[in-house]
């Protein structure tokens, strides 16, 4: 793998062309962090002036709905040049945005995973007190997943991956093409439930964003929690 300063400079460029290529406006700013076997770009001030005006619309949904139906097609480029850029396989892509705060993110899995007890955590952290709460939002939510790992990428960024997630209606809605229209509906609801848990209280950080995004095909699911600086 190439300099770690340079990745991030490289990708946050190339993610930044992307998008205005394809949505006629890039990001004002791009975030990017390398803890293999994750890369995390958090856009800021992303919407396009066609978006702007669907939004005053009251149209989030078509906005989100195009925006994914890009994502997807962009997911076979974005892995090839991050290949061309860090030199690491890329297994997946997954993206989710918050069209109000005008903020995204890009997470792209490496195929080579490290295990979540490499990861490192604060001492003070009480690693099974979020994992529980985790666990329960998810429960409320549909079922307790099959798996659940933490990944502290630092002290601003906790990665959430869920595995076995789906119960037998989310499987027949996937089945019968009801994907996009699953996410839109699961999106607002997890990210609520999230936020009514104790893991704010666990962390001693407020919770600034959530992203969530899912792997419909390997019931598979990430979670991102970008946190307020420690008081």
């Amino acid at each position: 793998m190439p300099n770690e300063k340079t990745i991030h400079t490289e990708v946050g460029s190339y993610i930044s062309t992307l998008l205005r290529n394809h949505f006629g406006k890039g990001p004002t700013s791009v975030f990017v962090t390398v803890k293999p076997p994750f890369i995390t770009i958090h856009l800021r001030g992303f919407l396009s002036p066609p978006e702007k005006i669907l939004l005053k619309q009251q149209e989030h949904r078509r906005v989100l709905e195009t925006r994914d139906l890009l994502m997807n097609q962009l997911v076979v480029d974005i892995k090839l040049d991050l290949w061309e850029i860090s030199k690491v396989d890329i297994e997946d892509v997954y993206a989710d945005w918050n069209l109000d705060d005008q903020t995204g993110m890009i997470l792209a899995v490496m195929t080579d995973k490290s295990p979540a007890d490499d990861f490192e955590w604060d001492s003070v952290i009480q690693v099974e007190s979020v994992l529980e709460e985790v666990e329960e939002a998810s429960r409320k939510a549909q079922k307790t997943p099959e798996k659940t790992d933490l990944y502290w990428l630092n002290n601003r960024t906790l990665l959430i991956e869920r595995t076995g997630i789906f119960v037998e209606i989310e499987k027949e809605l996937i089945r019968g093409g009801f994907i996009e229209e699953l996410k839109l509906v699961k999106r607002p609801l997890e990210r609520r439930l999230l936020l009514q848990t104790r893991i704010e209280a666990i962390l001693k950080q407020p919770i600034s964003a959530v992203f969530l995004d899912w792997n419909f095909i390997t019931d598979k699911g990430y979670t991102l929690l970008l946190l307020e600086p420690a008081k």
